[in-house]
């Protein structure tokens, strides 16, 4: 059984910092590409940053230079340091284990920037 577990979320102020870490289970997770998305409330689903197995990464526009995702096979873990956090970045953010025509995601965790 597959299981992807989000943690780190809350609420911060604007300009504050949270660290999501995502533990994955039944899965060879270094094999995985893996990746965080969030959804704000009325809004699509939209990929914020994605690790390939061999470490590459990307990001969406408005979270460059603000996000850095990170990964340890050690741990079966997939990691999102958030830095200067913005109101426009609340949402639910959700972890996604992705390889070939398999993918599975996590239950969401719920990040909220206010003052």
């Amino acid at each position: 059984q597959v299981q992807l577990v989000e943690s780190g979320g809350g609420l911060v102020q604007p300009g504050g910092s949270l660290r999501l870490s995502c533990a994955a289970s039944g899965i060879t997770f270094m094999l995985y590409a893996m990746a965080w998305y969030r959804q704000a409330p009325g809004k699509q689903r939209e990929l914020v940053a994605a690790i390939t197995s061999g470490g590459s990464t990307n990001y969406v526009d408005s979270v460059k230079g603000r996000f850095t995702i990170s990964r340890d096979n050690a741990k079966n873990t997939v990691y999102l340091q958030m830095n200067n956090l913005k109101p426009e970045d609340t949402g639910v953010y959700y972890c996604n284990a992705d390889r070939r025509r398999s993918t599975y995601w996590g239950q969401g965790t719920q990040v909220t920037v206010s003052s």
